[in-house]
């Protein structure tokens, strides 16, 4: 996926009403009226959503005799994943090693201190206890 098409696909996403109408799509194919039924909104505006939707390359429509259903393109929003996975994973990796160098820098912290590190609760209770 070229980044204008993952551009498109994005603002494409950015709607709510577009949104809704992937989530519906993800159960089949449905025809415009179908699909502006739940919405507050004319059909001709759902038609216009549906086209940013195709545009993006997230719908298509197909002819069924007097029915243009619009169905869903599963492969594009796997390429979306896809892309979305990639940045997570290194921002998971970078965390790893984040987490990595913390936990050597307050073992190194306890072990330099030649205290076992205990919470500041257990702490607080000893001191009462010895009051």
């Amino acid at each position: 996926m070229d980044a204008d098409q993952l551009d498109r696909a994005f603002v494409a996403l950015g709607d709510p009403v577009r949104r809704a109408i992937i989530a519906r799509l993800s159960r089949g194919p449905a025809t415009v009226n179908e699909l502006a039924e739940p919405f507050p909104i004319t059909v001709q505006a759902v038609s216009r959503h549906i086209r940013v939707l195709e545009d993006a390359g997230l719908v298509t429509r197909s002819r069924d005799a007097q029915r243009r259903p619009v169905h869903l393109e599963a492969a594009a929003l796997e390429q979306l994943t896809a892309w979305i996975d990639r940045y997570r994973l290194e921002s998971e990796r970078a965390y790893r090693r984040l987490d990595a160098v913390l936990a050597v820098a307050a073992s190194a912290s306890a072990s330099a201190s030649g205290t076992p590190r205990t919470p500041r609760n257990q702490n607080t209770r000893t001191k009462e206890k010895e009051s």
